[in-house]
């Protein structure tokens, strides 16, 4: 159920809204907007008791939450959250950001060589796998903690802010010492254990959506992170399996258009795993950017016929720096939500 206030409420007013939610059994989760607050009461508890608020000082309505997401829904939020990583503000109408980076830090040389000429292109923030989630447990499985300290010493020198892969709640730590984002990668987006661990850390969390995830699942799964404490949650679409074979997988930029139109949580598109093509990787940014995307994710490699995992889907620093001189990185404030 969502309690509306009143313009003008005061804050006593608000604070006993918040008291009475917590007395029926909800968590009381507040927004404070630029014209009204919204007290959201989430979980289970007594119903007839929040329905009764309506006739509570400061009370314009109270009204249920329609959808089964309830703290990740625009109904809770109306205005689009932003979301800091580093100093870098993502979301609601900010430049659209783009993550560039190797798929996977593969030696000092060549991630701090990316690095630089990422930064000098436009990019804003720095991706880089150090452990690494491969189907063939033969493939290349990431450096572990010594990519974590490349990627600590690349933010060192460029200042780019971090992204990088946790895969399971033992790494959690260890990662957070080094990077500013957390990123749950596509096979692990219903890893609810994994979910329940970041909600309970400070650092904001790129959410990527499964490969066979619904649109409603991808958001039930970043509400795991709200409802735990974390609010700093960025959402991906990275594409999903369908029957088409000539790309990797099939990029759904209607359900980037769709996501924000359902959440306040910023979304970004990785072309890069949407399409498995270097060819379409401009040419889909162009698209997603267009359909309201707040941010990119792009996979960038000094010598891409060389890379260690993802060669086929990796910019060449020419080509990303050609790229970027053609993206249009300043939001149609109309897109804006």
């Amino acid at each position: 159920m969502i309690v509306n206030m009143k313009d003008g409420a005061t804050e006593q007013q608000i604070e006993h809204i918040i008291e009475r939610v917590r007395e029926a059994g909800y968590q009381a989760h507040v927004t404070r907007g630029t014209e009204r607050c919204i007290v959201a009461a989430v979980g289970s508890g007594r119903r007839h008791e929040i329905e009764a608020l309506q006739a509570a000082p400061g009370v314009d309505n109270v009204v249920p939450i329609a959808q089964p997401y309830k703290l990740v829904s625009r109904q809770v939020r109306p205005e689009g959250s932003i979301v800091d990583v580093g100093g870098v503000r993502i979301g609601n109408g900010e430049p659209v950001v783009v993550i560039a980076g190797p798929c996977s830090v593969e030696s000092r040389d060549q991630l701090l060589t990316t690095a630089r000429a990422v930064k000098n292109a436009g990019a804003r923030l720095l991706r880089g796998g150090a452990y690494k989630p491969r189907t063939s447990p033969y493939d290349f499985q990431g450096l572990g903690e010594e990519a974590l300290e490349l990627l600590a010493e690349a933010r060192c020198e460029t200042g780019l802010p971090v992204v990088t892969e946790v895969m399971s709640t033992e790494d959690v730590d260890i990662i957070c010492e080094h990077a500013d984002m957390l990123q749950v990668g596509a096979r692990n987006m219903q890893n609810f254990a994994l979910l329940r661990r970041l909600a309970t850390v400070d650092k904001p969390v790129l959410l990527k959506r499964g490969p066979s995830a619904t649109v409603k699942e991808w958001l039930l799964a970043a509400e795991y992170l709200l409802t735990g404490g974390n609010p700093n949650v960025v959402l991906c679409e990275r594409g999903i399996k369908t029957f088409e074979t000539e790309t990797r997988n099939t990029i759904d930029l209607a359900a980037v258009a769709l996501a924000k139109e359902l959440s306040h949580l910023p979304v970004i598109a990785d072309p890069s795993h949407g399409t498995g093509r270097r060819s379409l990787i401009a040419p889909v940014s162009k698209a997603a950017i267009a359909v309201g995307a707040d941010g990119l994710i792009i996979e960038v490699h000094p010598n891409p016929e060389r890379a260690l995992s993802d060669g086929p889907q990796s910019l060449d620093l020419r080509e990303f720096q050609a790229m970027m001189r053609e993206l249009p990185l300043q939001k149609n404030a109309a897109a804006v939500a």
